[in-house]
């Protein structure tokens, strides 16, 4: 079964959708859509200094991103907002990674690949590293769901509850550095950031509550990734940028079904 790479794709597929929807629901609810985008550029850095040390380059993409996720959770809120602390930290990461990239000598670096992915390239090494990154990143926002959800809502009952916002912020920010890790070079920072926003954002307007938020975005990562695979095999189109649009055309259908509900339920109260 695992001979067969459209079989590995879907795998490997499913697995970050899997792992990415509860962590987008937080970012949607946190409004932090920026910082996949902000990682993700990060990781550039990370496969940089990893050619450059000569040393594995999950380790080198790992580090940098929970780097960036420590660093980020430690300045928020001491004077920067977080979407202008995303983007300085976003585009400097991008920036120096960049030219550490220029300094490596004898090796031929393909950008595209890290910033679009090929998930159909995927092996039975990644899939397995995808595999272990998801059932941690998934187990650990399991563990911690009711104090992450707590101290989202209302940072004064999570501290009456005797949870601490900022723990709650490292953990879930140290969850999406390892998201981004174990899936940029096989989905790439379009897939990878796509899927953390699109699919929880086409989840909201159907959603009563978080937990069925969180179960409905995984439902429609899931089917984004299934579909877009088998609508770019049909079409002969890129796999990435494929399964984004269809999960980007999920996310209209839902906003004005959405929409259409909330004029519905206004008009019969209105009655």
């Amino acid at each position: 079964m695992f001979d067969d790479f459209l079989v590995r794709a879907v795998l490997a597929g499913l697995g970050v959708a899997l792992a990415a929807a509860p962590l987008g629901c937080f970012v949607v609810w946190r409004r932090m859509a920026y910082f996949g985008d902000a990682t993700a550029h990060a990781a550039i850095l990370g496969v940089a200094l990893s050619l450059l040390l000569s040393t594995s380059m999950l380790a080198g993409v790992l580090a940098v991103s929970l780097l960036m996720a420590v660093v980020v959770s430690q300045l928020s809120g001491r004077g920067y907002a977080m979407d202008t602390l995303l983007g300085v930290m976003a585009h400097s990461a991008l920036a120096f990674g960049l030219v550490a990239v220029s300094f490596v000598s004898g090796v031929r670096i393909d950008l595209m690949a890290y910033l679009f992915g090929d998930i159909l390239a995927v092996g039975k090494s990644d899939l397995m590293i995808i595999a272990a990154g998801a059932i941690l990143v998934v187990s650990l926002v399991g563990w911690r769901w009711s104090a992450l959800l707590t101290a989202t809502l209302d940072e004064d009952l999570a501290r009456a509850s005797g949870i601490d916002p900022r723990r709650e912020q490292l953990v879930l920010t140290l969850s999406l550095a390892v998201v981004v890790a174990v899936a940029l070079k096989v989905v790439g920072v379009l897939l990878i950031a796509a899927l953390l926003i699109i699919p929880a954002a086409a989840a909201r307007p159907l959603c009563r509550t978080p937990e069925a938020m969180a179960l409905v975005a995984a439902s429609i990562g899931a089917c984004s990734t299934t579909g877009g695979l088998q609508a770019a095999y049909w079409l002969d189109t890129p796999t990435g940028p494929t399964i984004v649009s269809l999960a980007a055309l999920i996310f209209v259908v839902t906003s004005v079904v959405g929409r259409l509900c909330y004029s519905r339920s206004r008009a019969v109260r209105a009655e």
